[in-house]
């Protein structure tokens, strides 16, 4: 393919994932399925087309998406419901996988197991992007938003390590359950060692990490650095890249600095956004590759497999939810975590169980994605004996069919259940917690003020520390305030008038401050760097300001 081919592809799909966004946001249809319809569509036109190349997928896109996930997780909140999230990320796709070897061991006619269970290994392990990018525009209750998050941050690594067992077996190499289960314990236990070396590794270059460039940079590198190292011991690069960005998430509050933040957490953004359009749009694009080898099998076969597929993928979860949440106690896996609004802290309490409607949306969360694809191309096309791998053709079709069916099917539906059930989270409640903080942090910056005030520290005068005093204790006033508005209200932030109308005027001062530095820009008396260095000052006072009162 020549270079500018290869220019006018990037730039064209730019110019759709753009377009999706933009449709997405006038429509409330999620960006993922018009991405995944809008591929579809130019994979069966005629030209030039981009073939899913599995390495790249897992090796290349793969490891800085996951990474961008786990830093928008929390760790804290992971571990509370690691028992939940266990389930569903480990014991689910090892059901899920082992249903569907079955059922094509079964019905499918000279089909194996182990095919079946690779292809069940393949299609798995849900892609929580669509489902959690809709979820949080709707409103999604945080404890279902961290179940999606930890599902989706561990399954995969679940779903690969038990698709190379399955391959294994399929290409008449032997199987054991001893040794397949002591491989899955390796390649997780080292998993996450390798990511803990890589979270504690980049601890030292925290200086470098001041500077934002810098800790772009090394930020960047991070989730490779750690698949690398994974995969180069034969372990899970998956649960690496996870592990590393979960720890350091929790960690990197205490030695960056807000610039820092502010840049990393802008570059991140940048790449998801083009990574996950890019991703979808790979995934319509394969659709001449899936159905290329399906002539070679009856139309009742593929008719069949592709009902069990979709069938297992769409049933299999939710089953597997209510069964969890009424087994008996002592086999009982619970949402841990945030108690119940009329449950008190007392840690003898039992967490209450996931309600019929969090089953519901928790079941129509299960979109499948590239993982699925990348998982089950890497598939090979022969035996060690030299003979075709079974089924290869149908078990691609399979992966594909349940894929589309989850991310464009649920994926389009999500948001409406979600209004329907009426679960939202409390953004009232929300904003209390917020807003007290607020006021902690800004009465231990009081407290401090004492201090080096009683200190005399670096020679500072009484009167600026007066001015930051008055400064410090106007924002906790206004707290107060804000706090007592909102200790009545429920579910949604009660609006304020002159909240509203203050926000309004100070967007008003700052873009008439901004048009008057341009205008000295453009009569010669501001150079352009200095323009810009005052530009980054207005910027960051806009962008403190809420969309809404808060």
């Amino acid at each position: 393919m020549h270079a500018e081919t290869v220019i006018l592809l990037v730039l064209a799909a730019v110019a759709v994932i753009v377009a999706a966004r933009w449709l997405a946001g006038r429509t409330g249809l999620p960006a993922a399925a018009l991405l995944t319809v809008a591929g579809l569509v130019y994979g069966l036109l005629p030209g030039p087309n981009l073939t899913l190349d599995p390495d790249i997928v897992l090796s290349v896109l793969l490891p800085p998406l996951l990474y961008s996930a786990a830093l928008d997780s929390s760790l804290i909140a992971i571990r509370a419901n690691i028992r939940t999230v266990v389930s569903l990320s480990v014991l689910l796709v090892l059901v899920t996988a082992l249903v569907i070897g079955a059922g094509f061991a079964l019905w499918v006619p000279g089909a194996t197991l182990a095919a079946g269970i690779a292809l069940g290994a393949a299609v798995a392990p849900p892609d929580p992007v669509a489902a959690l990018a809709i979820g949080r525009r709707v409103g999604l209750p945080p404890r279902l938003v961290t179940l999606i998050q930890g599902e989706g941050l561990l399954n995969d690594a679940t779903a690969l390590t038990l698709l190379t067992v399955a391959v294994t077996a399929a290409r008449g190499e032997g199987f054991s359950t001893w040794s397949a289960l002591g491989s899955f314990a390796t390649a997780a236990a080292g998993g996450v060692a390798a990511g803990l070396v890589v979270a504690y590794g980049v601890r030292p270059l925290r200086r470098l990490r001041r500077d934002p460039l810098a800790s772009n940079a090394i930020s960047l590198a991070t989730p490779f650095m750690a698949y690398l190292l994974a995969e180069s011991v034969h372990v899970s690069g998956v649960l690496a890249v996870v592990v590393a960005g979960l720890v350091i998430a929790h960690n990197a509050p205490y030695w960056t600095s807000g610039a820092t933040r502010l840049q990393t957490d802008a570059s991140w953004r940048l790449v998801d956004f083009l990574l996950e359009g890019i991703v979808f749009l790979l995934i319509g694009q394969q659709l001449p590759a899936v159905i290329s080898g399906l002539g070679q099998y009856a139309p009742s076969t593929v008719v069949v497999a592709s009902v069990i597929t979709v069938g297992a993928v769409l049933l299999v979860r939710p089953l597997w939810l209510w069964l969890t949440e009424h087994a008996p106690q002592a086999l009982h896996v619970r949402l841990s975590g945030a108690p119940a609004a009329d449950e008190d802290d007392d840690p003898s309490t039992p967490p209450r169980q996931l309600s019929g409607r969090e089953i519901t949306v928790l079941s129509w969360a299960g979109t499948r994605g590239v993982i699925s694809l990348a998982a089950v191309f890497t598939i090979p096309l022969v035996t060690d004996s030299g003979d075709p791998f079974p089924d290869r053709d149908l078990l691609l079709f399979c992966a594909f069919l349940a894929v589309l069916v989850t991310l464009v099917g649920q994926g389009a539906t999500f948001a409406p259940l979600v209004r329907r059930l009426g679960l939202r989270a409390d953004a009232a409640d929300a904003a209390r917690q917020r807003n007290q903080a607020r006021m902690a942090a800004v009465e231990a910056g009081l407290t401090r003020l004492d201090e080096l005030q009683a200190e005399q520290h670096d020679h500072v005068d009484d009167a600026a520390i007066e001015s930051i005093r008055a400064a410090l204790s106007t924002r906790l006033e206004r707290y107060r305030r804000r706090l007592e508005t909102l200790e009545d209200a429920e579910g949604e932030v009660p609006m304020s008038p002159q909240y509203e109308a203050a926000l309004r005027v100070r967007r008003a001062v700052i873009d008439a401050e901004r048009d008057e530095l341009l205008r000295w820009r453009d009569l010669g008396r501001l150079p352009d760097e200095g323009l810009r260095t005052l530009e980054r000052e207005l910027d960051h006072q806009e962008h403190l300001l809420p969309a809404r009162p808060l």
